[in-house]
């Protein structure tokens, strides 16, 4: 290969690169205000605090700056406020709490999982799950749960988000 022609092929490269580069370099005014201003016209983001704004028909409380439905999200922290947390993600709506054993009966202990799948305040936006160990010989063994148990707690928080619901409907 000649000289001329890798200098040839080498200013093609250097000329692609360039291009290419420059495509993304004027984008207009790319100020932090201008995008500022238009994240904020568009919504979304996080909000800090609330308890969330009913939106238009019979989801409400989507809006509240959380991934999740801020109805339900609440009423699973209230009805398992016995039980200690291990973890809670209001972004990705989960709640994991910690193993709880009653002291009527110390040789049991329970554990909760609380799924919230969607922004709309509806019955299979949630899905529970409990965990049961019995101590046998001073080591915890995994039991059996009721299925009913889980269908119970679910039940309970629905009730509990109807009424968060209600309440800011009122006001």
């Amino acid at each position: 290969m000649t000289a001329g022609r890798l200098l040839f092929r080498g200013a093609l490269f250097m000329v692609a690169a360039l291009a290419l580069s420059a495509c993304s370099m004027f984008r207009g005014d790319d100020s932090g205000g201008s995008r500022a201003d238009d994240n904020a016209g568009r919504g979304g983001g996080v909000t800090l605090g609330g308890g969330g704004s009913s939106s238009s028909g019979g989801g409400g409380g989507g809006d509240a700056g959380i991934g999740v439905n801020s109805f339900l999200w609440r009423a699973s922290l209230d009805t398992l406020n016995f039980m200690p947390l291990a973890s809670a993600d209001p972004f990705g709506g989960v709640i994991i709490t910690d193993w709880y054993s009653d002291p009527t009966t110390p040789s049991e202990r329970f554990k909760a999982t609380v799924y919230i799948l969607d922004t709309r305040l509806r019955a299979d936006a949630l899905n529970v799950s409990i965990f049961r160990q019995q101590q046998a010989n001073g080591a915890w063994v995994d039991a059996t749960v009721d299925p009913d148990t889980e269908v119970q707690i679910e039940n309970a928080i629905l009730t509990r988000a109807r009424q968060l619901r209600l309440s800011t409907v009122g006001n």
